[in-house]
Parts: C-alpha cells; structure tokens; sequence
C-alpha cells in the first residue's frame, strides 16, 4: 500500500468506528419504548451517524482502491466485540477473540498483497503491469 493511502485508510477506520455506532444506538433504542423521546433521540444518533459515515465514506472511496475500502469493512465485526463488552458488558469469549484474530489477520493479509496496476482507457492488463502505452500507429518500439 502507498504511503498516501496510509491517512485514508486511517480516516476509514473512524468511519467504521462511527458506523459500528450506529448498531449501538439502534440496541439502545430498542431498549426503549417505540416513539418516546429516548426512542426518538436514539434514531436521530442513528440517522447522524449514518449520514458522516456515508459522506466519509464517498471520500475514502475517492482515494483508496474499493476492494481495500471493502476488506476492511470487516473490521466492524471487532468493534462490535468491543462496544458489546465496553456498553452492554456482554461477555469475551475464546471464540469471539479468534473470530476477531481472523478478522483483522485477513485484512492484514489482504492489505500486503500488492496492488495490481490501473488499466488505463484503451490498454491491455499486459501494457499496464509493464506501464507501457499502446502505440497509436500499432508499431510499439519499433525504429524507423
């Protein structure tokens, strides 16, 4: 991964942070009344966290390759191990603990593969990984 990406894939990560927050505030609104106030305060959270979540989201995916922005997606799954423990003091299990080890090993994993090069418009896969652009007369590298 470049360098660059670094900052953006850090950004995505507060994004999921915010994003497992919502499940948060939906536990907790289901835990009230349909239609109080706590209810309705409870959804307006959801509604706001969900809406920075997808604004962030849109601008990390302007920046990082999908398929990365997506993988790691999978993070979530540790957040809510830990929101679940940290709020509702649901318990840690040895399962839970290697379900999240293989969560984050995978991104991990996925995060060391190297990156493919971008195709350009009118490339073959071949010319991009050599980094060579067609020749428009369809006479590459030869001398005149």
């Amino acid at each position: 991964m470049k360098k660059g990406n670094l900052k953006y894939l850090l950004i995505l990560h507060v994004m999921l942070m915010l994003y497992s927050l919502s499940g948060i505030a939906s536990k907790l609104a289901a835990k009230q009344p349909f239609m109080s106030f706590k209810f309705c305060l409870c959804y307006a959270c959801i509604i706001l966290l969900l809406g920075v979540y997808a604004i962030g989201w849109q601008q990390v995916i302007k920046r990082l390759p999908l398929t990365t922005a997506f993988a790691n997606k999978a993070v979530t799954v540790v957040w809510g191990i830990i929101w679940g423990a940290l709020i509702f003091s649901e318990p840690v299990t040895v399962g839970k603990l290697a379900g999240a080890a293989m969560v984050i090993a995978g991104v991990v994993i996925f995060a060391r593969e190297p990156e493919q090069p971008q195709e350009k418009p009118g490339e073959t896969p071949a010319e991009a990984s050599r980094g060579s652009a067609p020749d428009p007369d369809g006479k590459a590298g030869d001398a005149e």
